[in-house]
């Protein structure tokens, strides 16, 4: 359903996605994980056809976003990750608003509103406006103006970005629940780990490269063993000394990192061995977010400006567009 081919993105001389490849079949859940800057929103935005590509090719639904974005347009469906909604008006205007843009025609927007309103559990607050909405209802109420024209493609850029965890879980309910019923393909983004384990497979994206791509199970196995992580008083001569015992220790934020066949023996062994004393020690099965410090050398982070932030001017500036083309 979607196909890429070292596709690119440059902003001047920042190079923001440096030529992914990659292919989603119909009917998957695939997921972009990576931190904020790591190239998801400028990717997904060559995707949707908001950005011009600098080079490479990409196909949604069998559509090139070069040759033929108006078709694109039609076959997808779309929530971003900063809400888009018009908030003084009430949630069913908003799905009339977005029909018109998509020109279906009132008999089936008024079935296929009623439909999607029902699949969100949004239905009783239809007439209600938007800004009385709490910020989960909004999310669901963009999915559901997103499934109104019966896209072959939704597109979620950061979906539960600023919800609670319970919203959270609950929005992911909805959204797998849509796919299912809907049997259409789902490519989202995000940095929230949890997130990730609802995707059949992941690409790991790290400043603008694809660095891994597999289902979550597979990439956990990647990592070679348990993950142990220590605090010592010194952790520098710790290092060192893990090093003699034919460990790859990483030191990072006053912690040591390490994987092991067997974790719990490699553990007691260590505390038999090691001079600095150990202070507190972690053992776990791999998470994804080891698997993305295994791969990057770093923790995956909120800290800095988000990509969407430093995508707005130039967004506001071109605007979007509707499928015909035309500006919104």
């Amino acid at each position: 359903m979607i196909e890429v081919e070292q596709l690119v993105r440059r902003f001047g001389e920042f190079e923001a996605v440096r030529g992914v490849s990659f292919e989603v079949g119909e009917g998957e859940i695939f997921g972009f994980l990576g931190p904020n800057g790591a190239g998801k929103t400028t990717t997904i935005n060559m995707l949707v056809t908001v950005l011009r590509p600098s080079a490479g090719e990409a196909r949604v639904a069998g559509y090139s976003v070069r040759e033929d974005p108006r078709s694109v347009r039609e076959s997808i469906g779309i929530v971003f990750q900063d809400t888009t909604l018009d908030d003084s008006l009430t949630g069913w205007e908003n799905l009339r608003f977005h029909a018109d843009v998509y020109d279906i025609p009132m008999k089936l927007f008024r079935e296929r509103a009623k439909e999607v309103l029902q699949t969100v559990e949004l239905e009783g607050r239809r007439d209600d406006l938007v800004r009385n909405y709490s910020g989960g209802m909004k999310r669901r109420l963009e999915i559901a103006r997103g499934l109104l024209h019966y896209p072959k493609v939704l597109f979620l850029d950061e979906p539960t970005l600023g919800l609670d965890p319970q919203s959270r879980v609950a929005l992911w309910d909805y959204i797998r629940g849509i796919q299912q019923r809907e049997k259409i393909t789902v490519f989202l983004t995000t940095h929230y780990m949890a997130e990730a384990e609802y995707c059949g497979r992941i690409a790991i994206i790290d400043n603008g490269d694809i660095v891994a791509l597999d289902t979550p199970a597979r990439l956990k196995e990647s990592v070679g063993g348990d993950v142990v992580t220590l605090r010592t008083n010194d952790n520098l001569r710790a290092g060192l000394e893990l090093e003699e015992l034919r460990l790859e220790p990483r030191i990072e934020d006053r912690l040591i990192r390490f994987e092991a066949p067997e974790g719990a023996a490699t553990v007691a062994n260590v505390f038999r061995q090691l001079t600095p004393d150990i202070l507190s020690v972690d053992l776990h099965k791999p998470s994804l977010e080891d698997v993305f410090i295994k791969l990057t050398g770093r923790e995956i982070r909120d800290d800095g400006a988000s990509e969407a932030d430093k995508m707005r001017s130039q967004m506001r500036s071109g605007g979007m567009m509707s499928p015909g083309g035309r500006r919104m």
